[in-house]
Formats: structure tokens, sequence, C-alpha cells
């Protein structure tokens, strides 16, 4: 009977890559293979290929590892390629003889780049690239798709920061992750949140901070969060006595440069706003000082929004910036967590500015449309092979499907080339003087690079 162990790397892998060491031509030598996002709404910010390669790739295949393959696979009615991973095993110590190069840990680049490519270097194991494609697409896609959405997510606030604040100092916290909860898995949060840190400071995501030490060495704190109340917290009190669950978060929390949150939809926003935060608690909020952050959380997220910002410029009064936008005064901000997604971002931040308030007065809380409601087709990941070598000549392979001319696939041995702005994928024959922004990250069984949390950061420009 096999054992259940989900570090085995020769059991991470889609049933059907068990039968792939017989299909290839005879005496072909080396597959190369690459990833690329095909296409989608947004650029891609690359991360998270270090994080797999550390957790997954640096360990030895172990004889452990191949007899408990043998088992599950040959059980699950699958060929099970024994002579090469013991071969493996016994020439290079159950190192894997690849090469995987890949574009610099946060970069943001156009759709449709190559942006890792994999080949074997030994050639009795030119099944290997293969092999490795669930477990290595995954690691990229995911992570880089998170990233990619919390960058987009950052240029419309960037942009209306902009448009109608006199600072861009706090964009760092204008989007909070709040995804832990409706992840599927730890993994996926600690994957998911610390993509999302590239971009931003702020998260609720704890698995986030051990992936960043864990795999990006990371030794000081990367992001921050705050005390905030819950509904269970609040509707503890009871409905009569919602002003002192409210003012208990006041006398807790409050106080020079300190920031708390206090969810006040529990039972009426509008009178919690104007009755409660906008009236008999108003003046404790001034006198104990720091940052009361009123969160809604239901409702239409424009509405919601725009009417809060309404109510407590009424109650707390407002000032002009310079762009001649409406600020609420430092005791007093909002924090929109419900509903937010790439597609109602933009819409908030239109309908805050369209009501003459700075972008400022608000921050954002993202879960699910941050580490959940995304999938390999999000934008439309893949890993293909590219050029074979058999018996000692290179020929390019590729894919052309009549049927969906998007799912054609690169052909020849790549680089990629980026001159000013603009980047292009070519074949690597034609590189000539131009430099190869595809570095070799990992050589058979050895991590060549290895980045610095804030050295990906310092790519994005956080």
């Amino acid at each position: 009977m096999y054992t259940s162990n989900f570090s085995n790397l020769l059991l991470n892998v889609d049933s059907y890559k068990a039968s792939h060491w017989l299909q290839y031509p005879p005496n072909t030598e080396y597959v190369s293979y690459y990833i690329e996002a095909r296409g989608g709404n947004f650029d891609v910010l690359v991360f998270g290929l270090q994080a797999f390669i550390k957790e997954y790739l640096l360990k030895p295949i172990t004889q452990h590892d191949i007899d408990d393959a043998e088992v599950v696979l040959t059980a699950h009615g699958l060929p099970f390629n024994r002579q090469g991973w013991q071969r493996l095993l016994e020439k290079h110590q159950g190192r894997l003889p690849i090469k995987i190069e890949a574009v610099p840990e946060g970069t943001v680049l156009p759709v449709g780049n190559v942006i890792c490519q994999i080949v074997n270097t030994d050639p009795e194991f030119f099944w290997l690239g293969g092999y490795l494609e669930t477990a290595l697409l995954r690691a990229i896609w995911y992570p880089s798709t998170v990233a990619s959405v919390s960058y987009f997510c950052k240029q419309k606030i960037k942009a209306a920061l902009e448009k109608s604040s006199d600072s861009l100092a706090g964009i760092g916290f204008k989007l909070h992750d709040f995804g832990a909860r409706g992840a599927s898995s730890l993994e996926t949060v600690a994957l998911g949140g610390l993509a999302h840190l590239v971009n931003f400071m702020g998260t609720d995501s704890v698995s986030a901070l051990v992936a960043a030490k864990r795999w990006y060495n990371v030794t000081t704190m990367p992001a921050f969060s705050i005390p905030a109340a819950e509904h269970s917290t609040m509707t503890s009190w009871g409905k009569e006595r919602e002003v002192e669950a409210f003012r208990n978060m006041i006398e807790q929390f409050a106080g020079e440069n300190k920031i708390y949150a206090v969810v006040s939809d529990s039972y009426d926003l509008w009178n919690a706003l104007e009755n409660i935060w906008g009236t008999e608690l108003k003046e404790l909020v001034e006198l104990k000082g720091g940052t009361l952050v009123v969160r809604p959380d239901s409702g239409d997220p424009v509405e919601v929004v725009c009417r809060t910002l309404a109510i407590l410029a009424e109650k707390f009064g407002t000032t002009l910036n310079s762009k001649g936008y409406k600020m609420l005064p430092d005791c007093i901000r909002i924090i929109q967590g419900d509903g937010i997604n790439v597609n109602s971002l933009g819409r908030i931040l239109d309908a805050i500015m369209a009501s003459g308030f700075s972008v400022e007065n608000v921050a954002f809380g993202m879960g699910g449309g941050l580490l959940q409601q995304v999938n390999r087709d999000t934008m439309s990941w893949a890993m293909k092979a590219n050029a074979v070598c058999i018996a000692g000549e290179w020929h390019d392979v590729y894919k052309d499907p009549i049927t969906s001319h998007a799912k054609r696939s690169k052909r020849g041995i790549l680089a990629l080339v980026k001159q000013a702005d603009h980047w292009q994928t070519i074949e690597h024959k034609a590189l000539e003087n131009q430099q190869n922004q595809l570095r070799t990250v990992f050589l058979n069984g050895q991590l060549l690079i290895d980045e610095h949390f804030d050295d990906i950061r310092g790519r994005v420009g956080l």
C-alpha cells in the first residue's frame, strides 16, 4: 500500500503525464517548453517561481519517492518510468537535470510574451521537463495572476489619487487583502497573499507574512494591519447597546497615530453614521486622537460609499485640497471591503470623484476577488513545447489549431528582449547583440538567483 505524501514531486502531476515518456520520437534528446499568459485584460506581473523552486525542486528525489510513485501510478492504470527515475537517482543523486530560465520576478510586461522556459540538460531525461508541467505551470499562473490583478487595481487607484489627491504617500495601504478565509487552502493564501504584497503593504493574510520569510528572504515585517471589529464583536453587545460597542472600540484602540476600523452596518448603517459616529460619539472620536475607519459591509458599494462620504462630510466637515476635492478630517476615514473586484473598483473610484470627494478618503479591502476569483483562463496561461532535439538536430515544435488560432503556440528556442518600453518574444537564434531578459534561475538542482522580496517590490515601484 502506498503512503500519503504530498511532498513527492513524482505525484505532483496529472495522471496522463506518467505515460508521456513513451510518446516522444525515437532518439529524442532534449525538449524545450515555455510558459506564457496568452491573453487577458491586463498586463502580467510575474511572481511565484522562486517559491516553487525552494519548496519543491531543491529537495532531491529519493528512493522512497520512486517506490511510492510506482505503487500509486501503476495501480492507477498508468505505465511507470521506473528505469528513468531510478537512473536519475543514480546518475544525479536525485537532483533534477533541468535548466529553468525566467524573467525577473516583479517584471511587468504585456501578455503574449514568454516568461519562463525549461529544458532538460541531460539527454537521458528528455521526458522530465514535460513531466513537471502540471506543478510548474500552476506554480506560476496562480501567484502571477493575483499579482497582476493587484497591480491592475493599483494603477486604477493611482490614477484616481493623481486626479483627486495632493499625495500618493498612502497608496501602499489603499487595497487591503481580506481574502484568507475565502481562499481554497493555506498555500493559496500564502502564495496569493504574498503576490498581492508585491504591490501593497496592507494585509490580514498572516500566512503571506510567513511565506515572505520562507521563500523570499524577508527579515523585517513586509506588511501591516490594524485592530478591527467584526460583526460578532459588535452584535454581542446587542442592538440596543450598539453605541456602547462603538464606544468600547474608541476606548480600546484610539490614540495619537493609531488607526482602528469598525464595521458599522450590523443594523442600520445610516443611523450609525448620522446619530452614533456623527453625533453621540463624534467628540470622543475627535478628542481621543488617531483615525477611525468606518467600514460599511453590505449594499451596493457605489451607493454606500458615496452616501457614507456625504453623511460623514456633513457631520465632521471637510476641507478642499489643491485639486478641488473634499477631504474629511484626519480623524475619520472609510474602508469598503464588500463587493470589490477588478470591475467594481473603477466604478467606485469614479463615483467618489464625481461626488466631489478625494479618493484619499477611502481605502478598499478585497477578498475573493483578489485570491479566489481567478483561474488559469483569467489570463489564458499555458505551457507548451517549443523545440525538440532529435539525434543531435533541433526542430521547432508548435501547435496551430484550425479551430482556435488564439491557441497557436510559439516555436523555437525563445528569448525575450526589451527596447525602451516595448517587449518582444523572439527566437533565440535572432538575439544577436540584444540582451535576453530571461535569466537562468535554476540549473541541475541548484537555485542560481535567490531574490529578496524588496528587490521584487522595487521592480514594480513599491
